[in-house]
């Protein structure tokens, strides 16, 4: 027995802990495959996946609490919920599913707790709801969670899932012991082969070593080009960002993965995760569902089984989803399909609702007189003369498929948008904007705005209306809201809905105008860990008052440290984060002594900056693990809206324990 390093990749973080591990063992060789066996299994293992693979993975929602039933159950579900027939097949198996020692020939045992009858009993179970059984292994001397893994046990790994009758093999990079990657991947590749069964092969080097050069050559089907999600809107951007560019690896039986979806696992609002599924259908992602199938509510269902959605993702058009503009907040994703439509993303990263647009031209469509466009979630189809615009949620994103040379009959493509501070002071009047777009190739009649709003505000006008609104134009109308005093604290809605008519058939949009009530930060000095944010994203788990962000598998509640010096006051952050406070004007400072906490062991890079009404106002640079909190001062003096941010310092989330320490404000 031997010390060796364990690092963990959950949750997008890399935990190094130490763990005894059986010595790197000899290969084992199974017998040869006869010719026959071979020229079969190399037929179908060159096609094992034409589009992205669909299914379930335990980790992202149970982890190691894992067991038969679990996996009999979910199975079930996918049957009877209706996700197998939407395409999901797979029902993949994570970490701890083997027991902690080989048996005496060097296999790997399941669990005899976890899974007393065996994998080889659970795949008949599977294969029998007419579903495939994926499994788990490292390529390396454990796996994450410290049990037997393949490193040096290829052939008869390889061979022992054959035997199982596995269909799917997710291969993780945790204690490799420094051996290159491609050799590693490359060893299960030819196991896997060599076993003439078709085995998916699902890289999860989490990007490393540029795993799309070379995934193909070993053998792969898909792999991963990222570290680990996490159940939070910082932590799916942070993965969105790290795709640019890649979209000329991807294809047919090579997939570029940007890890599992967390669809349905509580952690991000209605609106992030169908943001998330429409950006991982764009991508052509591989669909691996990661929450709890048993009990999830219709929503979840509806989300991940959304034929279009579904088909947008099963489509090759020649390449994957890519960004084709990006205004800060604001970008455009689009991807061809094989049909000669284009589907279009709108996101929007920002705290507010936003008006966002492209064009035919941009998207990568033909100029014509007209242009259908879908609306995959509404499931409506508009006519446009060449625009695709939407009024997009805070942290949303609308998702169209769009055609050339058709939808002269369909409705005119009318948007209404709404514009109003992110930010409201309690007692204050405000102005609101409403925009309508007629983007159709005919006019609108008899056109009507009307805006409600909640108890303890009046708005003037009440409505407003006009005779018609021709093609390519818009109109816009402003209202006056006033506060009467009692109105609530936190985040309020005032519907709007335009009503028209075309070719005398009436047809009604929708909008909401979105604001958040605050009490401005009071006159004197703070700390910032003592006042309320307005809003708060974190890479992983919340934001932490006067203590850290927290170790993997350990509770959060360490004094900040940096370098060695404790701090009892400030904020402990995961990158990437952003913590908004409402200023209100009042305030002139803000300071902090930040740095990458101490719990990191010396990893991690950061850069932190302070922000105001949109403008970088300060920043520290890239800061590392170990090096000395760098101070770091801003002057504020007419901000309203404050924001702290901490990025990954352009190398990825890994370690990215961030302090704003003694961080306090002048107001």
């Amino acid at each position: 027995m031997r010390s060796t390093l364990i690092a963990i990749c959950v949750g997008g973080l890399l935990v190094a802990s130490a763990a005894t591990t059986p010595a790197m063992a000899a290969t084992v060789a199974p017998p040869p495959p006869s010719p026959a066996q071979t020229t079969t299994a190399a037929a179908s293992i060159d096609n094992l996946a034409p589009t992205p693979p669909m299914g379930w993975n335990s980790w992202n929602k149970f982890g190691c609490d894992i067991n038969e039933a679990l996996i009999r159950e979910t199975a079930d579900a996918l049957v009877s919920s209706g996700m197998r027939d939407a395409g999901y097949e797979y029902v993949n198996i994570d970490d701890c599913w083997m027991a902690p020692e080989r048996d005496a020939q060097g296999r790997l045992q399941p669990d005899p707790v976890r899974f007393p009858n065996g994998i080889a009993a659970l795949a008949d179970y599977v294969h029998a709801l007419g579903l495939k059984l994926g499994i788990y292994s490292s390529a390396g001397t454990a796996t994450c969670q410290g049990l037997p893994a393949s490193l040096g046990y290829e052939m008869v790994d390889a061979q022992s899932w054959a035997d199982w009758g596995v269909d799917y093999l997710k291969y993780d990079n945790c204690n490799n012991q420094g051996v290159p990657a491609l050799e590693r991947y490359q060893a299960m590749g030819d196991a896997l082969a060599a076993t003439g069964r078709p085995i998916v092969y699902s890289l999860c080097e989490w990007g490393a070593n540029a795993p799309w050069l070379w995934g193909d050559e070993v053998g792969g089907d898909l792999w991963r080009t990222t570290g680990d999600i996490s159940d939070n809107w910082g932590s799916v951007m942070s993965l969105l960002d790290s795709q640019v560019g890649l979209q000329s690896y991807s294809g047919p039986n090579a997939w570029n993965d940007p890890d599992m979806l967390e669809v349905g696992n509580g952690g991000m609002t209605s609106t992030e995760y169908r943001a998330h599924m429409s950006l991982w259908a764009l991508l052509n992602a591989p669909l691996i569902a990661g929450n709890d199938l048993r009990t999830m509510d219709a929503e979840t269902l509806s989300m991940l089984t959304n034929a279009a959605v579904v088909g947008v993702n099963q489509d090759w058009g020649g390449e994957q989803g890519s960004i084709r503009r990006d205004d800060g907040d604001a970008e455009v994703w689009a991807k061809p399909m094989s049909d000669g439509s284009v589907a279009v993303v709108l996101l929007n990263r920002g705290d507010g609702p936003a008006m966002i647009a492209t064009d035919a031209k941009e998207i990568g469509l033909a100029k014509s007189a007209a242009y259908s466009v879908s609306d995959v979630w509404a499931e409506t189809t508009a006519s446009s003369s060449g625009v695709v615009r939407a009024n997009v949620a805070s942290h949303g994103a609308a998702m169209y498929i769009v055609a050339a040379g058709t939808g002269r009959h369909s409705t005119p493509a009318v948007t209404l948008g709404t514009e109003l501070p992110v930010y409201f002071a309690g007692g204050q009047s405000a102005t609101l904007t409403t925009n309508v777009y007629n983007d159709g190739t005919t006019a609108v009649e008899n056109l009507t705005v009307e805006l409600q709003a909640p108890d303890g505000w009046s708005v003037s006008p009440m409505q407003t209306s006009r005779d018609s609104l021709a093609p390519k134009q818009a109109w816009t109308a402003q209202w006056t809201l006033t506060a009467d005093g009692t109105a609530a604290l936190g985040e309020t809605q005032f519907p709007v809905q335009a009503r028209w008519t075309w070719r005398e058939t009436s047809a009604t949009v929708n909008a909401s105008a979105v604001t958040t009530v605050v009490e401005p930060i009071p006159a004197g000095d703070h700390f910032l860990s003592d006042l309320n944010f307005v809003r708060s994203t974190n890479a992983w788990g919340p934001v932490e008052r006067d203590q850290t962000n927290g170790e993997q598998g350990q509770a959060d509640g360490k004094v900040l440290t940096i370098a060695g010096t404790a701090y009892a006051k400030g904020l402990g952050v995961h990158a990437p984060s952003v913590v908004t406070y409402f200023a209100g004007g009042s305030c002139t400072q803000v300071s902090a002594q930040v740095g990458v906490d101490d719990e990191t062991g010396n990893r991690g890079s950061v850069a932190f900056e302070v922000w105001g009404d949109g403008a970088l106002l300060a920043s520290s640079g890239v800061v590392t693990g170990g090096q000395p909190a760098v101070p770091l001062t801003a002057a504020v003096t007419g901000v309203d809206v404050l924001e702290l941010r901490a990025t990954d310092g352009g190398d990825g989330m890994n370690y990215d324990h961030a302090d704003w320490a003694d961080a306090r404000i002048t107001c």
